[in-house]
């Protein structure tokens, strides 16, 4: 997640006293938990959920004496527990250990083109507790506002021992919010403010914690590679909000690109023949069809409220043909973006989720597959297309991961001299 190359500000209070409880839980230490070993052995714990001491030590290359230092440490700082006792044939019995849910916290904030929420996420990546809010353009100014009020309500629940082990802030949103004023319906130069503002420095004055920024289709990705069930070591990823973006994982790994800019999906060409004056044979980027900002304009011209979609995370009014009609028009497009990342990448898998119901989700990922197997690929491996595991929330808990990787983990999943 490291390799998010996620954007950090980091207020001068977050370094104080009342940061966190010790030398090591603020990461000032550098021979404490900012150490690569001590990182390795915590993700590693992390992807299995359970594991011995003596598993840790042939998995990273660790020697059994160094992994069991390690532990101690950990297990001293309360970030992981014991386990039951496991008894083997000969010796003693091995004492598993997993990551400890209190052991830290982090803050999720996803800044969405047309909501927001935050999450107050534990070690495990359990969601504790959100705050959401709708609108039909985003401020600055509102967001700011929610944060101060979502920040005080999601934490309450927390002790002052808690709240010392809360890590940061990751925040996840779109690139230039300013570039798609127009689709977005927004007025001329409304959106302008946020060519300005540097969010991640306004939110950790606002806050008093470290920040971490990162794209929200790309955090979502990472969520899904972290925190999901789909086993791919290999795959092309998309998210549909207002807009559609994406991902990329190769061999294991979250990839960004030169410029950070890997995975941006919503503007590959796809074909639109429907387009208002269009004909067979035009082309439109992917966010033109498989976004939820058209599902609203169809909407708008039945005469309904598009903001009917937002009220709910991951609920939807009934739509009926206005559905329909949408996921064909989407799943044609995704179908094609997937052949057209194929010939690229020879990808096990193509991976589908966004804010929107179960049910539609799994519709759409039916009638893509569907559309995919009508379209000429010679030459080309077969990919398999699949829902993701994460669902409406993965944004919010990419970007509540940020912290987590930035102060405790390794940003792959492949560790040492580790084999899947």
């Amino acid at each position: 997640m490291d390799e998010l190359k996620a954007k950090q500000a980091m207020p001068a209070e977050a370094a104080g006293e009342a940061a966190a409880p010790t030398e090591r839980m603020r990461g000032s230490n550098q021979s404490g938990l900012r150490a690569h070993n001590e990182r390795a052995v915590l993700s590693l714990i992390r992807r299995h959920g359970v594991m011995a001491k003596a598993d840790i030590a042939r998995r990273t290359g660790l020697s059994p004496q160094t992994a069991s230092v390690i532990m101690r440490v950990l297990e001293a700082e309360q970030l992981v527990l014991r386990d039951a006792p496991r008894r083997g044939k000969v010796g003693q019995p091995s004492i598993p250990m997993r990551l400890n849910p209190d052991g830290a916290f982090s803050l999720g904030l996803k800044i969405g083109r047309r909501s927001i929420e935050l999450v107050l996420m534990d070690f495990v990546g359990t969601i504790r507790a959100r705050r959401r809010r709708t609108y039909p353009l985003p401020k600055v100014a509102e967001i700011k506002e929610f944060v101060a009020e979502a920040v005080t309500d999601v934490l309450q629940p927390l002790d002052v021992r808690g709240r010392a082990r809360v890590v940061g802030l990751g925040v996840a949103m779109p690139d230039a919010l300013w570039d798609w004023a127009e689709e977005l319906g927004a007025p001329a130069g409304e959106m302008d403010e946020w060519r300005h503002v540097d969010i991640a420095a306004e939110l950790a004055a606002l806050t008093g914690q470290p920040v971490h920024l990162a794209n929200d289709a790309t955090a979502a990705c990472a969520a899904e590679h972290v925190f999901g069930t789909s086993k791919c070591a290999d795959y092309v990823y998309f998210f549909i909000g207002a807009f559609i973006g994406g991902g990329i994982v190769i061999d294991g790994d979250l990839v960004i690109g030169r410029s950070g800019n890997a995975g941006a999906l919503g503007s590959m060409l796809v074909p639109r023949p429907d387009l208002p004056g269009g004909r067979p044979g035009s082309y439109d980027q992917l966010i033109n069809s498989a976004s939820i900002h058209i599902l609203e304009k169809m909407l708008q011209a039945e005469g309904r409220d598009p903001q009917d979609l937002w009220k709910v995370e991951g609920e939807w009014p009934e739509l009926g043909p206005i559905l329909d009609s949408w996921i064909a028009l989407a799943a044609c497009g995704l179908a094609h973006a997937i052949v057209s990342a194929t010939s690229v990448y020879d990808f096990e898998c193509a991976i589908i989720d966004g804010s929107f119901p179960q049910d539609v989700r799994d519709r759409l990922v039916a009638e893509t597959a569907a559309a995919y197997g009508r379209i000429r690929k010679e030459g080309l491996s077969p990919v398999t297309i699949r829902a993701g595991t994460i669902g409406v929330t993965a944004r919010e808990i990419g970007g509540a991961s940020l912290p987590f990787f930035a102060r405790f983990l390794l940003d792959h999943r492949v560790l040492y001299t580790e084999k899947a």
